[in-house]
């Protein structure tokens, strides 16, 4: 029952056990992290997430869409955080699939960082109907994510200008003088590929909300 006498909906218990999951996880990343400050800088959004997200979800349930995109995207950033992005395993992998020149998992990274919160201006929009029409709709939430993405960014440079050298593990750059731009079209990638490929699903279960 939540605090207005309601039963939870059947996911309850799913949630519950996704949440005690990424708590392992994020417990197993910090044990032995690469580098500490690293780990510490990437996960901190997870530390956030996980208590707002317990907080408002008798008041202000999510789609199940969303909780799942939030999860994965919670453990691509404790994956980079144990190892740092430069250094996941996985990235390796896929880099000498590609025949890539460096470790691409960052991208993937900044993918989900497009992804995910343009999924959650989108539900933020809808609900709240602050925006009418789907062509202003989707510029709005790439506006958004661009945003988004430009501060993280912003963040990044000035741990580099604190940390000089010591940002470098959580900058990830491995040489790329292009770095940033990329990581930004990477955002904005992941923002399209989720209106394109989602939306109508999205719809259907903020109907159901």
């Amino acid at each position: 029952m939540n605090r207005q006498g309601r039963a939870m909906p059947p996911r309850t218990p799913w949630l519950v056990g996704a949440s005690f999951v990424l708590l392992a996880l994020l417990v197993w990343s910090g044990l032995a992290p690469y580098d500490r400050a690293t780990w510490l800088m990437e996960v901190i959004p997870v530390m956030i997430a996980l208590p707002v997200l317990w907080f408002t979800y008798g008041k202000h349930p999510l789609t199940t869409l969303l909780y799942v995109c939030i999860f994965l995207h919670a453990c691509v950033l404790m994956m980079g955080g144990a190892f740092t992005y430069a250094r996941v395993p996985l990235g390796f992998e896929i880099a000498e699939l590609l025949d890539l020149q460096r470790n691409p998992y960052d991208k993937i990274g900044h993918f989900f960082q497009g992804f995910v919160p343009a999924l959650v201006a989108r539900e933020i929009f809808v609900r709240g109907q602050y925006v009418r029409g789907p062509k202003m709709l989707g510029f709005l939430v790439i506006c958004v994510v661009l945003a988004i993405s430009a501060t993280y960014e912003l963040i990044e440079w000035g741990a580099a200008l604190a940390l000089g050298q010591g940002a470098d593990e959580f900058l990830g750059t491995q040489g790329d003088p292009w770095d940033t731009q990329s990581d930004m079209f990477l955002a904005l990638i992941g923002s399209v590929t989720a209106l394109v490929a989602f939306s109508r699903v999205h719809d259907r279960q903020l109907k159901s909300c």
